[in-house]
């Protein structure tokens, strides 16, 4: 095995099957698409890439494996798995997640179509593994997929160490040693021994932190709106295809955004960090449930019809609706005297850190720093807001 130097888990051996993947297309992609997105235009050192982070994810499942006492073929196509995890994110990762699903119909994380053809078939058949297998692991299937996507998965533990990392800040800190070794499955679920209720808090203190001042930084949330509407933009006024879209790097996306006509103001917005403001930033409390629970074509008619009565152009104004809040990794599964028991209910540490959620919880109206003003008015009024 060749070993990797990788900025959080210094040197990194992976098995021959993962070494052979590294060198196709569609993984080498991975080193032109931000892991942060739009965060790096908050913390200027956070540029690692999901290339990086896909090699660290192996990394942690092999010592996973390890610690578990699997081996052989099973282990093989887990850590194939664990590195092709992210191969099916579009430009932008998680930015441009929701446009591909509502055109494609599909998730990130559903790749049994990529995994079925060309370069990546060929080395997971050269290497005795089924496609098919691989892509079941990659979204969570079966007893081993849990490792690879699920609420205590090497993704989640490599993803919170290695953002802190670029960051620099110091909330994604996470023992992750202590919670592989951690790991059983009890009747087919993936858990955590007794007496690490502390270890699954941790992990969910640490996502709960790196959320409030890392994940939605309200910058970083105005810059992936103007992102995604323009985006929308770009694909109803040229002929890319969504398949085509999906493929993108960062830059090329960025690159198609500047050449055309009808997305190109936004697009130099965004490359040079002109973003819009917020025009309205409000709790839980004050946003009614119907506004909360909105789906993506009712949020376009509230944009438009606050655009209208505040008498600016549509593109103008962006409504961001976090939807309602969620905690998966309180799911997490913990023995408690003998018992498999889900955090959430044991942990009355996890219980606040869910309402904590709401607390934090912002809605965001965004518009030209010049029209805030007019924005905020016919924002309130439409949206029926409590301010």
């Amino acid at each position: 095995m060749q070993a990797i130097k990788d900025s959080v888990h210094d040197y990194v051996e992976l098995p021959p099957v993962a070494e052979e993947l590294l060198d196709t297309a569609p993984v080498q992609r991975l080193r032109h698409i931000k892991q942060l997105s739009t965060v790096r235009l908050v913390y200027p050192s956070a540029s690692h890439t999901r290339f990086e982070h896909s090699i660290g994810v192996a990394h942690l499942a092999g010592r996973a494996l390890d610690r578990l006492g699997i081996d052989g073929h099973r282990a093989k196509a887990v850590q194939a798995a664990a590195l092709l995890h992210d191969v099916g994110h579009g430009p932008y990762g998680h930015q441009t997640e929701g446009i591909i699903e509502r055109r494609l119909g599909r998730h990130h994380d559903e790749v049994t179509d990529l995994l079925s053809r060309g370069e990546l078939a060929d080395v997971l058949e050269r290497h005795d593994l089924n496609p098919d297998e691989v892509a079941g692991l990659v979204a969570g299937e079966g007893e081993l997929g849990q490792l690879v996507a699920g609420e205590l998965d090497v993704d989640r533990m490599d993803y919170l160490v290695r953002d802190a990392h670029h960051t620099g800040v110091p909330y994604g800190t996470v023992d992750y040693g202590r919670l592989l070794g951690a790991l059983r499955f009890a009747d087919g679920q993936l858990v955590l021994a007794e007496g690490n209720v502390p270890t699954a808090e941790s992990l969910l203190v640490a996502r709960a932190l790196m959320n409030a001042t890392v994940y939605r930084h309200h910058v970083s949330r105005i810059a992936g709106a103007m992102l995604e509407r323009t985006s929308e933009r770009l694909l109803d006024s040229t002929d890319i295809t969504p398949e085509e879209f999906q493929r993108f790097t960062d830059a090329e996306l960025l690159a198609a955004l500047q050449t055309c006509k009808t997305t190109s103001s936004m697009a130099g917005r965004i490359a040079e960090r002109n973003l819009f403001k917020r025009a309205v930033w409000v709790e839980w409390d004050a946003v009614p449930a119907e506004i909360v629970g909105a789906d993506h074509d009712v949020i376009r008619e509230f944009e438009r019809e606050i655009a209208t009565s505040a008498g600016v152009s549509p593109e103008a104004v962006l409504l961001d609706n976090p939807g309602e809040p969620r905690m998966p990794e309180s799911s997490s599964r913990v023995v408690v005297n003998g018992e498999v028991r889900r955090l959430a209910e044991q942990s009355p540490l996890v219980q606040g850190l869910q309402a904590s959620q709401r607390t934090q919880w912002r809605l965001g109206v965004y518009a030209p720093e010049e029209q805030t003003d007019d924005v905020e008015a016919a924002a309130n009024a439409v949206l029926g807001l409590s301010t």
